[in-house]
């Protein structure tokens, strides 16, 4: 397929009200969604899942990625869609065997234990073995008609070589810091191929379709401060350097995302970023106050609040927009993914919160 033919019809957005508020221009209400959103939470995401076969199946159906992309937005007034993928494609796409064990998460048959596996692995290419994503994007994009963005996303180069050296989920870390700390040249090798291979990835989205970007660093808060400077937040930045910031004749905002990282607010937004995800640890009011106007922030309700009685949401919600304050720069989110059993309809009470409640903050 030529690129022409693979190129996507680009309507006019309806609703940018999520790209405004991260490039901290007004808005008429705070944007919101939800990480996980297209999920096991909704009885429609299994029925599809089912339909696909396993987790990995979903993701390299550009028609049932796209379908699942939408599901939640059928149901909920959302500000933006985020592309249904894992983090995992670009070690997967790497040669290293990804597969799910039931209860235990994704592992990896061929781990990363030495050198000689860091000088095995080559940059995979965005339009060939990761070309799925691509497709998914694409699709996605031309089936959203313009209504909401699309989010296009990455797991940061220290979260991915952790599942790559660990051989799958971790709770101690002690492998990949056993390497960080015994052979750190073979760590930072690793993580400079896993950087220019996540520029490529998350460009290559952006030329696809994707209007926003976003690195998720799941377990960058497991560092110390001068770790996580050294093995996280330098090829991040590396990251921000080499992205796209423009397409479609508008900015590609992008946002970083370390979980436990909110001690290191200051040092993420000095990377060049236009946007810091916050998780529900960190009080948004102080955050804001940290980090001034110098980026815009994204979160931070705790994903267990979903479970509580619709008045206790609302609280929850009115009392973090509060905290933020007047005026843009503020994108309603989780702390982190929405939890698989919680129920739809607590959801749908948390984004028409966030847009009821938000209206006399943008006055």
């Amino acid at each position: 397929m030529s690129q022409n033919e693979n190129s996507v019809a680009k309507p006019a957005l309806k609703n940018d009200r999520y790209l405004r508020a991260l490039l901290k221009q007004p808005v008429d209400v705070t944007p919101v969604w939800m990480m996980r959103q297209a999920g096991r939470y909704l009885p429609e995401y299994k029925a599809t899942r089912a339909e696909a076969g396993d987790f990995m199946s979903l993701c390299k159906n550009a028609e049932l990625a796209c379908e699942v992309t939408l599901q939640p937005l059928r149901r909920f007034p959302l500000d933006a869609a985020i592309l249904f993928s894992d983090i995992l494609t670009i070690p997967d796409a790497m040669g290293l065997g990804l597969y799910f064990e039931t209860g235990e998460g994704p592992r990896f048959k061929n781990p990363i234990t030495c050198k000689a596996d860091v000088d095995k692995i080559g940059l995979p290419d965005p339009e060939g073995e990761l070309q799925y994503v691509m497709n998914a994007v694409r699709t996605i994009r031309r089936e959203l008609k313009g209504d909401v963005p699309l989010i296009g996303f990455s797991g940061s180069p220290w979260t991915l070589a952790t599942y790559m050296v660990e051989g799958g989920s971790s709770k101690a870390f002690t492998k990949i810091k056993k390497m960080a700390f015994a052979e750190p040249a073979t760590l930072h090798a690793l993580l400079a191929k896993l950087a220019d291979s996540v520029t490529e990835y998350l460009n290559a989205q952006i030329a696809a379709g994707a209007q926003s970007v976003m690195v998720f660093d799941t377990w960058g808060g497991v560092l110390s401060p001068r770790d996580y400077n050294e093995f996280s937040l330098q090829y991040m930045a590396r990251i921000v350097d080499g992205l796209t910031r423009e397409a479609d004749g508008r900015k590609v905002p992008v946002t970083l995302f370390t979980k436990n990282g909110g001690m290191w607010l200051e040092s993420i937004a000095a990377t060049g970023c236009d946007a810091v995800g916050l998780d529900w640890t960190i009080d948004i009011e102080n955050a804001r106050a940290r980090v001034g106007d110098k980026v815009a922030l994204q979160g931070n309700m705790d994903p267990s609040m979903l479970y509580a009685p619709a008045q206790r949401i609302r609280e929850e919600v009115a009392h973090i927009l509060k905290g933020y304050g007047n005026g843009s720069g503020h994108v309603f989110n989780l702390g982190h993914g929405i939890h698989l059993d919680v129920p739809p309809e607590n959801a749908g009470v948390f984004v028409n919160a966030v847009h009821e409640l938000s209206q006399p903050y943008h006055k």
